[in-house]
């Protein structure tokens, strides 16, 4: 298999690390933190690993031109910390399968975005692939199912939107970093520390401290895990995919994230899924497929041999 076609399941394993993030926000949550404070002590774990990796790799990855620093403060500020808020406060407005179904529209935002941005083609494939990831989504959620018992206000559905739009942006600056010349890694860490250094002033330090205190070893293991699942890898293999990839098919491989939650759901929650969720699951991994065949290629191989 060619390298480009390895590198397509990158992106799909970021979805299925981000599908985890409710089991860490769940119990974090429980045990009093506040959603500034979730988010920062991920960020603030990843920041310490990623830049120790670095270090000890190649420190070439941590020089960036000071003419370039607002593509990484809006990567960070504005894609993955208004993802996170937008995201957390949906969660709180909303049922979680609807917020999960709200940010899976992130891929038609860069289809978009990067149609007009940079001049990829908006193809028939994409958008078909687009479509069926969406609905696949919407039926995996159980949202269909939830119509009379479902949780939802307008503010919750305009900033969970919202935050479909952030996500999307962050392939785009992604984007233009890797046409600049720089790594995946160096996006991934300096993004990041643009998110912990505008969160410090607002983290509730005294609550993870006494959190923290509960039980030293598992719980310093668990936010060290959390760091892991849902910021350093997740991040690293979608902007790694970006490097081979066109912006907006990146998108639309990862977004599997609500179907990885069901399936999180499932094991950890005992949350049996429905024939309409497992008819949902089965047409996300269609488009997915669908997408990674070079139609356009074998159309012309065809044409070529007749």
């Amino acid at each position: 298999m060619k390298l480009k076609q390895w590198i397509q399941i990158f992106p799909i394993l970021s979805g299925i690390m981000w599908g985890s993030a409710g089991i860490f926000v769940r119990k974090l949550s429980e045990l009093g933190l506040n959603s500034v404070s979730i988010v920062e002590t991920r960020i603030i774990v990843a920041i310490i690993i990623i830049i120790a990796g670095l270090l000890c790799l190649d420190k070439k990855l941590l020089k960036i031109k000071l003419k370039d620093l607002w593509i990484f403060i809006c990567a960070g500020i504005f894609s993955m910390l208004g993802l996170n808020l937008c995201y957390n406060f949906a969660i709180n407005e909303l049922t979680l399968s609807l917020s999960a179904v709200l940010l899976s529209l992130a891929p038609i935002f860069v289809l978009i975005l990067a149609s007009i941005l940079f001049k990829e083609k908006l193809t028939l494939q994409k958008t078909v692939c687009a479509i069926l990831a969406l609905i696949g989504c919407i039926l995996s959620s159980g949202v269909l199912e939830e119509v009379g018992a479902m949780k939802w206000t307008t503010i919750g559905i305009i900033i969970g939107t919202l935050g479909a739009f952030f996500y999307g942006t962050y392939s785009i600056f992604s984007k233009i970093a890797m046409l600049k010349g720089y790594h995946s890694f160096t996006v991934t860490i300096y993004s990041l520390m643009a998110v912990g250094i505008a969160l410090l002033p607002f983290t509730d330090w005294l609550k993870v401290w006494e959190i923290i205190q509960i039980d030293p070893a598992p719980m310093s293991g668990f936010l060290l895990l959390h760091s892991l699942l849902t910021s350093v890898l997740p991040y690293i293999c979608f902007t790694v995919a970006l490097n081979y990839v066109e912006a907006g098919k990146v998108a639309i491989l990862a977004s599997g994230e609500p179907i990885a939650a069901m399936l999180f759901g499932i094991f950890f929650y005992q949350e049996i899924p429905t024939i309409l969720s497992l008819i949902g699951l089965f047409t996300v991994l269609l488009a997915l497929g669908l997408l990674t065949i070079p139609f356009t290629k074998l159309k012309k191989t065809l044409i070529k041999q007749n």
